[in-house]
């Protein structure tokens, strides 16, 4: 990889955009995103012109964090900031059209796709990496699921599975800070709960409850970002976490499990810990094992693998982790974790670095650059 031409490049290609109507911030950010790709991508297949190639992904990035943008603020026009507690209004527009874009005509996993792209304001990069899935490939899933809609008529509305998917992605997205949807997934989902009487309705709201009390402690008054065992528990939402376990307890009473509702706990645990040294990981664990039973993803076992690590000794998580698909997203930061808490300091800063050059997130690449030079801090490395 020639660093040196990118840097030269990259005055050019943000002077270029710039030009071409983007405001300067905007323009840094998705030079930057192209410079990421770059990275990724020429040592294999350098282009014939880098700069015309830099320009391209650019402009496209830029593209697709103004219609994201236009959209979030569409969607912040009918919602405060903060959802209000209590009953929602029976009918809504909008949930009728995650319904709709649910068409049975349609593969869950495509129906999410393109309600995300169409409803929800996502790009297709953003669903792209939900999905952990490259982003050509997501673009090509949403165009077939446009063709195979094209001529249906939207009168059968689809699975409520489908739609409680969407709308946790949606959250996910929100919460992540890239698009502000958080508040608009929870308002969405009390309705939903308040036409559907359904343990995972149930769930799926109590989940986002717990993690949305969270959000004012998530990071500092410059963005960065606030680990969970470093966040001051006291500017936490204690209404919205009572509200949230509350309505979980409820759900867990009628024996019919489900994912969002052992998410739901396992953030209930998190949340009802008055520090961090008295989290129940324990317990924890074994709601991690009931979650790889229902769904088997790769994600909750690398997240069952750090819990381990904190019951059990990060050795035994450092085994569990071994098990798992080293590309995994978050692989590298989780491994990193462990083997500083297992003392081993040199290779932590090393993987919090490498964690950090894999990030697509900014607040978290920064986040785990620092953790990699305190650690060198620690062991005198400059």
């Amino acid at each position: 990889m020639n660093e040196a031409l990118l840097r030269s490049l990259t005055p050019s290609v943000l002077g270029i955009l710039v030009r071409r109507g983007a405001d300067f911030a905007a323009a840094e950010d998705a030079v930057q995103d192209a410079l990421v790709e770059a990275v990724r991508v020429w040592p294999s297949d350098l282009p014939r012109d880098p700069k015309g190639w830099l320009v391209t992904v650019a402009w496209r990035r830029f593209l697709d964090a103004a219609r994201a943008d236009a959209s979030r603020r569409r969607r912040e026009d009918l919602v405060d900031d903060e959802p209000a507690p209590g009953p929602a209004p029976a009918t809504d527009d909008t949930l009728q059209l995650y319904f709709l874009c649910a068409h049975p005509s349609l593969t869950p996993s495509s129906a999410v796709a393109l309600t995300l792209r169409a409803v929800g304001g996502l790009t297709t990069r953003q669903i792209a990496q939900a999905y952990l899935v490259p982003e050509a490939t997501m673009a090509q899933r949403i165009s077939r699921a446009k063709r195979t809609v094209s001529g249906v008529r939207f009168d059968r509305p689809g699975d409520v599975a489908t739609v409680l998917r969407v709308l946790y992605l949606v959250f996910n997205e929100g919460y992540s800070g890239d698009v502000d949807l958080a508040a608009e997934a929870i308002r969405l989902a009390r309705q939903l709960a308040a036409v559907i009487d359904h343990p995972e309705v149930a769930g799926l709201l109590a989940l986002m409850l717990l993690h949305h009390a969270r959000r004012a402690a998530r990071t500092t008054s410059d963005g960065s970002l606030v680990p969970l065992a470093e966040q001051d528990r006291g500017r936490w939402d204690t209404g919205a976490i009572a509200e949230g376990i509350g309505i979980l307890q409820t759900a867990l009473s009628r024996d019919r499990l489900g994912e969002f509702q052992a998410q739901a706990a396992i953030a209930a645990l998190h949340a009802d810990a008055p520090t961090a040294a008295e989290t129940d990981w324990v317990q924890i664990v074994e709601w991690y094992d009931e979650l790889t039973g229902l769904t088997d993803s790769p994600v909750v076992r690398l997240n069952r693998a750090v819990a381990v690590g904190e019951a059990d000794g990060p050795r035994a998580g450092l085994a569990a982790l071994a098990e798992l698909d080293a590309s995994l997203p978050r692989h590298t930061a989780a491994a990193a974790y462990l083997h500083e808490r297992d003392g081993d300091l040199a290779v932590a800063a090393r993987l919090y670095a490498d964690a950090a050059q894999k990030a697509t997130n900014l607040a978290e690449r920064a986040h785990l650059t620092r953790w990699a030079a305190r650690l060198n801090g620690r062991r005198g490395v400059s």
